[in-house]
């Protein structure tokens, strides 16, 4: 029987710059807000824009990459599963949020688009690292993974620089 999915798949724009703490172990932990528009018909035709705002979080070696590569505007696409938490307050007031858990990140848009210096952010696809499988565990053949690129037999006389 299936266990259920939680997916999220976001493609927006970052509101603010990453901000990134790491735990006692060493592990980045990168916080952003990203907005995401849509935009529909009012009865007079008129287009309404609405724009969601979403919390998401990166761990480890994609939340170090976050951290080094993404700025506010950047546009990214984000893939992770989504965590409902509360929290009172010291006023006593519970407040409920909502967070998108990111396990893969695209960097989308050109550079100078709000996507910073090193490089920016032209199209780098990062997927956050899992656990190994034990020696003891069996090994299953996977398919290969889609961010692995095609190997093209060129020569630096084929780059046009």
């Amino acid at each position: 029987m299936a266990r259920g999915i939680n997916k999220a798949i976001l493609v927006g724009n970052l509101g603010n710059d990453p901000e990134t703490k790491y735990t006692q172990g060493g592990m980045a932990i990168t916080k952003v807000s990203l907005a995401t528009t849509s935009v529909r018909k009012d009865r007079d035709g008129n287009n309404q824009e609405k724009t969601e705002w979403h919390r998401v979080t990166f761990f480890g070696k994609l939340g170090e990459i976050a951290a080094e590569y993404l700025r506010k505007g950047s546009q990214v696409y984000v893939e992770g599963r989504i965590t409902y938490s509360e929290h009172t307050g010291d006023d006593g007031q519970k407040r409920y949020y909502t967070d998108i858990i990111a396990d893969e990140m695209q960097m989308l848009g050109g550079r100078g688009e709000g996507a910073g210096g090193a490089g920016g952010g032209g199209g780098g696809s990062y997927e956050r690292s899992r656990p190994q499988r034990s020696e003891s565990a069996p090994r299953q053949q996977s398919a290969p993974s889609r961010q692995q690129a095609p190997v093209d037999d060129f020569s630096d006389d084929d780059i046009p620089f």
